[in-house]
């Protein structure tokens, strides 16, 4: 049973940590594409 626990714990920890990284990997690229629209603006 603690195993269990254990095992659920890791993947609730690396699953938020994925969802933050791609959350932020969102911010990035929609920072990337304002550049873009900016420079081609023009």
């Amino acid at each position: 049973m603690r195993t269990l626990a254990l095992i659920a714990t890791l993947f609730s920890v690396l699953g938020l940590s994925a969802c933050h990284t791609m959350h932020g990997f969102g911010q990035d690229l929609e920072k990337v594409g304002d550049s873009i629209q900016k420079k081609s603006e023009r």
